[in-house]
């Protein structure tokens, strides 16, 4: 989001410089375009006059043809034409003998040929880069234009989900409440069908829940302000395998924790981020004996470093490994896990604003392992 919000900031300046590099030959007045070229032409004899003064050679066409270029690229073909013409005539009426004359002899005249011939090319190249900038910049403010809508349409999303999510909360609580109540006290007046039915109505509204808080909890990911800090990720790993310990008692797990070194980012949100990542962790090794997850790190050469969380669980087919970061996308049946499947879109999520990315490795029923690149400290 950050990238897209500085838009606007990044068109006004590609505009700036565009004025900057290409404003002249935009100027809807003649008198200052062909003003300019007559300007530079007679700057370039000034600049070879002096030269010549100070016994320097050859150099008088190379001054004439850079004020060419100068003047195609900054004022346009017609000036670029009248540029050509004087620097001609100029450099026959001081640098060719004769000097101060405009006679041009049969011996000379080759001579004269390859210096238009070299003054078009230059203004060729020049009026062609011309055309590339300005298509560039257009390109660029077409695509800043684009980033800000988006980034409007992302904002209005999001508020959206968020007002729905926290307006469901209501109507949802009362159908609850008075689903219990009926339960208690009315569970003698029904039949089995009934009672179950009544069983299945709270389990429904116990789950749609769930459902709506993980939405809102995803809603404010993307509108909380992210407050950056040095994280110490080993400390904060430790801690969430704490909270994680109290759910666990009866269970085996052989925790395998690397040296993590510190990174740069939001603490709060890096501990949701692991804990919906340790918690799928622990959730899908539910079915083995044993369960081993491991949590380490390797280095990155864009200064970032990649962390990883491995299981011996369940794991996932590979074929589905872009489902697996969707909203409310599952890859397990609901009576095998539990869970509402917006966990791993809110790491992605994280991370994405984090600057990072985030990839995931799996073998049906061989475990799997998660990745996400974070900002070294």
């Amino acid at each position: 989001m950050t990238g897209l919000a500085e838009a606007p900031v990044h068109v006004g300046r590609w505009r700036a410089l565009g004025r900057l590099n290409m404003g002249l030959h935009r100027v809807g007045s003649p008198i200052l375009r062909y003003g300019f070229s007559i300007v530079c032409v007679a700057l370039a004899l000034g600049l070879a006059l002096a030269l010549r003064y100070y016994q320097f050679r050859d150099v008088e066409a190379p001054l004439f043809a850079m004020s060419i270029g100068i003047v195609t690229w900054y004022a346009g073909n017609g000036p670029c034409v009248l540029a050509i013409l004087l620097s001609m005539a100029l450099f026959d009426y001081f640098f060719v003998e004769p000097i101060y004359t405009f006679e041009i002899s049969r011996e000379d005249l080759p001579y004269f040929i390859i210096f238009v011939t070299w003054g078009v090319i230059v203004a060729s190249f020049a009026a062609v880069r011309r055309r590339v900038e300005d298509g560039l910049l257009q390109a660029r403010e077409d695509l800043a234009k684009r980033a800000a809508e988006l980034e409007a349409a992302n904002k209005e999303l999001e508020a959206f989900s968020y007002s729905v999510s926290h307006d469901l909360r209501a109507p949802l609580r009362h159908v609850a409440g008075y689903a219990e109540l009926l339960q208690r006290q009315c569970s003698a007046a029904l039949d089995d069908k009934g009672r179950r039915y009544m069983a299945m109505i709270l389990e429904a509204s116990k789950r749609m829940g769930n459902l709506i808080d993980d939405l809102l909890g995803f809603s404010r990911i993307g509108r909380a302000e992210a407050r950056k800090v040095a994280v110490n990720l080993d400390q904060l790993v430790r801690e969430v395998i704490s909270e994680l310990k109290h759910d666990t008692k009866d269970r085996e797990i052989a925790w395998t924790v690397g040296a993590l070194p510190v990174c740069y980012g939001d603490r709060s949100m890096l501990k949701v981020a692991l804990m919906n990542l340790l918690s799928n962790a622990v959730k899908f090794t539910r079915i083995r004996p044993r369960a081993k997850i491991e949590i380490g790190y390797a280095d990155r050469k864009d200064n970032q470093i990649e962390l990883f969380v491995a299981d011996n669980g369940a794991g996932f087919d590979i074929q589905y490994v872009n489902k697996l970061f969707g909203v409310f996308q599952r890859l397990h049946r609901a009576d095998e896990f539990e869970g509402t499947g917006i966990g791993l879109a809110t790491v992605q999520r994280i991370i994405h604003r984090h600057g990072g990315e985030v990839r995931a490795e799996g073998v049906v029923d061989q475990g799997a392992t998660f990745y996400f690149s974070l900002p070294r400290a």
